[in-house]
């Protein structure tokens, strides 16, 4: 699965658009082949990365150094994809944790993991962007 920090919009609107675009087209690679896209706002991230939604990237770049027992503090672009991830890694555990306390299960996440449900996979394993659906119907995305 894929990980993507969902952005604002930026003081420069040909920048905006830039991102948006380069956006689109990574997403749209990802879900034409298979994968699940996962999306997290900056301050989710922080939140389960540094522990304070509004931390400062200095704080973050250290964190992931910590957590990740790194040999030196990763750059800021760097820090922010690896923050990324362990933010989905954390979410999916507590996604997983969720789901087996509501069926009275006893096991978390499944090898690959996603969230199960008497070994199948939830909802949780699907592509979506901004808590839509992805789908790849005739060669084009849609949103359901």
């Amino acid at each position: 699965s894929a990980v993507a920090e969902i952005v604002f919009v930026n003081v420069n609107p040909q920048s905006t658009l830039l991102l948006g675009q380069a956006r689109g087209a990574a997403i749209g690679a990802l879900v034409a082949h298979g994968l699940p896209v996962h999306e997290y706002t900056a301050l989710q991230v922080k939140q389960a990365v540094v522990g304070y939604g509004r931390a400062a990237k200095s704080q973050v770049q250290q964190m992931v150094q910590r957590l990740l027992a790194l040999p030196g503090v990763p750059s800021t672009d760097a820090a922010d994809a690896l923050a990324c991830a362990i933010c989905h890694a954390h979410a999916a555990t507590m996604s997983a944790a969720a789901v087996a306390g509501a069926a009275g299960l006893a096991k978390l996440p499944s090898g690959d993991g996603r969230a199960t449900a008497g070994g199948r996979p939830t909802a949780e394993g699907r592509p979506t962007v901004g808590g839509r659906r992805i789908a790849l119907r005739r060669g084009r995305l849609r949103l359901a």
